[in-house]
């Protein structure tokens, strides 16, 4: 699957905080860079691969780039990877967290253990919605991690209809012409495709749809063609 690899983060004087243009919530007490962290660890660990990360804090006057990791953890940009590990709990975090309920659903995943990474990744997108909202960055992120899963499991009907919502939620917080709205659109459109003929009809309408809301006509065109010749070899 396709997945976005590179941020831009930028910390204001005043500690506001935002990633790629887009303003985060930085809870009291917690450090923006924290909040940057936690954000764009459940994307490295969606996708198995390290997030570079290229950072402008106003507060000291410091530009540097970062890699986040699948494990959480941090390093310099252009480092070359290292085995993961044991991460040294912070002072404030528990066993349980985020990160660790993150870093035990990526595992299990890759073991294809997919029941429990499934739960895994439920829990963690219910409390983000209720946290945070369904279409918080942070939020919108895990659910990119569950319809992954789902594809991963062969769940294409779950995996289509929810890089169908992805891609116009995407949409409507970051405009059009976005790459993390294309590649919930492609990756929609790929689930699609792997359905048998009962599943697939009812999921066109809703696809299609999307598609023509997200980007101009043209650039779909070749997609919605590839999506009605299948349609038509339906009907034949």
């Amino acid at each position: 699957m396709n997945t976005s690899t590179r941020y831009q983060v930028h910390i204001s004087r005043d500690g506001q905080l935002r990633i790629d243009s887009e303003p985060q919530v930085v809870p009291g007490g917690v450090d923006p860079s924290q909040v940057v962290v936690q954000v764009l660890h459940i994307e490295a660990a969606g996708s198995g691969l390290p997030v570079l990360v290229h950072v402008q804090d106003e507060r000291t006057g410091s530009r540097f780039a970062m890699q986040v990791m699948p494990d959480g953890s941090t390093q310099a940009a252009g480092t070359p990877p290292t085995p993961p590990q044991p991460r040294t709990a912070a002072p404030q975090e528990q066993k349980g967290s985020l990160f660790d309920r993150l870093a035990a659903a990526q595992a299990a995943g890759r073991a294809h253990d997919f029941d429990t990474a499934v739960a895994a990744a439920d829990d963690i997108l219910q409390q983000l919605t209720s946290e945070q909202g369904d279409t918080a960055s942070a939020t919108l992120e895990a659910a990119q991690f569950r319809a992954d899963l789902a594809y991963l499991s062969g769940e294409y009907a779950f995996a289509t209809a929810s890089w169908t919502w992805l891609a116009l939620a995407w949409f409507d917080r970051l405009g059009p012409g976005k790459r993390r709205t294309q590649v919930a659109a492609q990756n929609a459109a790929q689930a699609w495709m792997q359905l048998p003929p009962h599943e697939a009809g009812p999921l066109a309408s809703d696809l299609v749809n999307m598609l023509m809301e997200v980007a101009a006509p043209e650039r779909t065109a070749t997609m919605r063609a590839q999506i009605a010749e299948r349609l038509g070899q339906f009907n034949n």
